[in-house]
C-alpha cells in the first residue's frame, strides 16, 4: 500500500462532509487534502482512542517529530510521507500543523473551558489552522482570505460542538463554556439528559447564534475573487450550515440524537454549490 492509498483508506473510514467536498479538486490538490485529512484523523485518534494520558501525550509528541522530518528530514509514517509529496506542491505551513498537534493536546490537559475565549483558542487550534492549510492548498491572492479561513473554522468548530455536545458530555469534556453554563442554569449532569428544558434550549440557541456569527464574518471576509479557487471551502461550509439549520429546525434534539445531513443532500449542496460559484466567477470575468 502507497502513502497515497493509505491516506484514501484512512479518508474513507470516516462519513465525514470533507469527502464531498473533495470531488471538485484536481489530482494534486486532492492528494494534498486526502493526505491533510488523514492526517487530522490520526492526531485526533491518538487522543480519543488511547486510554493512557501518558502514552498518547507521547505518541502526539512522536507526531511533532514526524512534522518536523516532513519539512527537515525524511518521514517514516504513510501520512507524512504522502505530506511530504504535498508539501513539494503546495506552500503547507509546518507551525500549522504543529499548532493542530498542540490543540489535540489540549483535549488531554482540559476537559472544560472557563470562557469562550479560552475556547477560541482550542477552536483556533484544532479548527482554524485546517482552514489555513487549506487555503494555501486550493490558492487565493487576497490576504483577508486567510481571515476568512480563520473565523470559518471557528464557526465549524462550534457546530461540532453544538452537534456532539451530549456525546462529549458522557465522555467528560464540556465545550461549552463554564460561564454560559452557569449564567443560563444548566448543568454538567443536565448535559448528559435524553431531554431538553427551557434553559438547555435558551443555552443551545446562543451557541448557535455564535456560530452563525462566526459564519457570517468568515465569508464577508472572502473576496470574490478568491471564491471559486476556494470552493471546497465553501462546499465544506455549506454542509456544515445546513447541519446547524437542521439542528435549529428541529428545535435542538442534540441531547436525544445525533443530528445529520443525509448523504443525497451533502451530495446535492456539493454540486449545487461548486454551480454556483462557477456562475459567480463568470460573472467575474
Amino acid at each position: 500500500m502507497t502513502p497515497d492509498e493509505y491516506c484514501q483508506e484512512k479518508t474513507q473510514q470516516s462519513s465525514s462532509s470533507f469527502y464531498y467536498s473533495f470531488l471538485f479538486l484536481t489530482d494534486q490538490q486532492r492528494q494534498a487534502m486526502t493526505a491533510l485529512y488523514a492526517f487530522c484523523r490520526e492526531v485526533d485518534d491518538v487522543v480519543d482512542e488511547c486510554s493512557d494520558p501518558c502514552v498518547a501525550a507521547q505518541t502526539l509528541n512522536w507526531w511533532r517529530e514526524e512534522v518536523n522530518s516532513i519539512f527537515h528530514g525524511q518521514p517514516n509514517h504513510p501520512v507524512s510521507i504522502a505530506l511530504q509529496t504535498a508539501k513539494q506542491q503546495f506552500p503547507l505551513s509546518e507551525t500549522h500543523l504543529q499548532a493542530l498537534i498542540n490543540g489535540m493536546e489540549m483535549d488531554l490537559q482540559k476537559h472544560h473551558y472557563p470562557t469562550f475565549t479560552e475556547l477560541e483558542t482550542y477552536c483556533y487550534h484544532v479548527a482554524s489552522v485546517v482552514g489555513l492549510l487549506t487555503i494555501d492548498i486550493l490558492g487565493y491572492h487576497h490576504p483577508q482570505t486567510s481571515d476568512y479561513a480563520h473565523n470559518l473554522g471557528i464557526a465549524l468548530q462550534l457546530i461540532n460542538i453544538l452537534r456532539d455536545v451530549k456525546e462529549d458530555a458522557q465522555r467528560g469534556r464540556i465545550y461549552i463554556p463554564q460561564d454560559e453554563l452557569t449564567r443560563f442554569g444548566v448543568s454538567k449532569d443536565r448535559l448528559m439528559a435524553s431531554e431538553n428544558t427551557p434553559e438547555t434550549l435558551q443555552l443551545f440557541q446562543f451557541q448557535a447564534e455564535r456560530a452563525q456569527q462566526y459564519y457570517q464574518k468568515a465569508f464577508s471576509a472572502l473576496h470574490n475573487d478568491d471564491r471559486y479557487s476556494q470552493k471546497t471551502g465553501i462546499i465544506m461550509a455549506e454542509i456544515y450550515y445546513a447541519l446547524l439549520k437542521k439542528i435549529q429546525a428541529q428545535n435542538y434534539p442534540v441531547l436525544a440524537q445525533r443530528v445529520k445531513v443525509s448523504k443525497l443532500k451533502k451530495l446535492w449542496l456539493a454540486w449545487s454549490t461548486a454551480r454556483r460559484e462557477y456562475k459567480l466567477a463568470q460573472t467575474l470575468k
